[in-house]
């Protein structure tokens, strides 16, 4: 064979496989567009659903009139509804839910185990005892309003930091921050419900409420306080996509291939706290998002942290906001609280991880 053919041959080679890559990752980008799609959709439907009924040209024209006021007629009503009531509900249930998938599939990666979530390690328990605190015996840094709110952040935050310390002892490895974050979990919970059976009945009935997880106390302002954090944090984890895609194979591999392990260990680790915390505050305990979302991306379309990250973010800004709109409709006019959903969607998926943990995706 003559050295131009061994050229060709080569050339045509490498041509199959940038065109056979190039089809790889479009099905990743094509999988993540229709998600958008539908997440979009969904937020109109969402809208028109409530005891004022709305068509979805309403809920659009009353959505666009803000921007074009000149160019699309909205009625009183629908534009009161929209932007006062649903639209709040609504942005704030897809960014929650971007949050904590993207929390969850961070927590998942850095500590290589397929249950780990920010409801497994106790984070979320942690913001329901600093909730607990503030509503029963009425203690906090900060008074007024954000009580709770303030409270429940700095009891997830201090979770992380303890969760840090721990695992600092053996070298942040990821079995002991797991153990540790369960230790934690099992510690704010009893101390959760310590503070229960002394409470009065009225403060422990709005404990119980609020650790039920609910998008009802949503507002333009903490909607946009969730959103700035989440924008701030999310870039840093993206542009680790490689690091985590390497201590995903060991940490051994990632280690020979110039990651700092621990250092993105402890940093994502931190940051997918910061997101999960300034979250559950808000809205209470909503769990089984950060857990089931990432896996169900892996399942479509892999482990590459490039395109895990960006679909769990839509996939659980999807899964949350159609919890919410079921929690709206099943038994009107009564709301149940969104937590109550995500638990029922969440725990098979729970069972079948447990089932299938060797098999993994991984």
């Amino acid at each position: 064979m003559s050295r131009s053919e061994v050229i060709h041959g080569n050339g045509t080679k490498s041509e199959e496989m940038r065109a056979r890559y190039a089809k790889f990752i479009g099905r990743k980008v094509l999988f993540i567009s229709i998600l958008l799609i539908l997440l979009i959709l969904l937020m109109g439907f969402s809208a028109t659903l409530g005891s004022a009924r709305l068509d979805f040209v309403e809920v659009y024209c009353s959505i666009l009139h803000n921007f074009f006021p000149g160019s699309f007629d909205a009625g009183w009503l629908a534009k009161t509804v929209v932007w006062k009531i649903r639209l709040p509900r609504i942005i704030m249930a897809v960014v929650a839910g971007t949050g904590l998938a993207i929390a969850g599939a961070v927590m998942q990666s850095i500590l290589r185990n397929p249950l780990a979530s920010p409801y497994t390690l106790g984070i979320s328990s942690a913001a329901s005892f600093g909730a607990s605190l503030a509503i029963v015996a009425g203690v906090g840094i900060v008074g007024g309003e954000y009580l709770i709110v303030i409270n429940a952040f700095l009891f997830a935050m201090l979770a992380s930091l303890l969760i840090y310390g721990l695992s600092k002892r053996r070298n942040a490895s990821p079995e002991t921050m797991i153990l540790a974050g369960i230790a934690l979990m099992y510690l704010f919970s009893a101390m959760t419900s310590l503070l229960q059976y002394f409470g009065e009945s009225e403060a422990v009935k709005e404990v119980v409420f609020w650790m039920m997880g609910s998008l009802g106390r949503a507002s333009w302002r903490s909607t946009g306080i969730i959103s700035a954090v989440i924008l701030i944090c999310t870039p840093y984890l993206i542009l680790k996509a490689w690091d985590l895609n390497a201590i995903g194979a060991g940490d051994e591999t990632a280690k020979s291939l110039g990651v700092n392990v621990d250092r993105v260990r402890i940093i994502c680790m931190f940051i997918a706290s910061l997101m999960t915390a300034s979250i559950v505050c808000f809205t209470g305990t909503i769990g089984f998002i950060g857990l089931v979302c990432p896996h169900m991306v892996r399942m479509a379309i892999g482990g590459d942290h490039r395109f895990l990250l960006p679909a769990s973010s839509v996939l659980g800004g999807f899964v949350l906001l159609a919890a919410d709109s079921a929690a709206r409709t099943v038994i009107a006019p009564v709301i149940l609280p969104v937590g109550i959903l995500t638990a029922f969607m969440g725990v098979p998926f729970f069972a079948y991880l447990l089932i299938r943990e060797r098999r993994g995706y991984w």
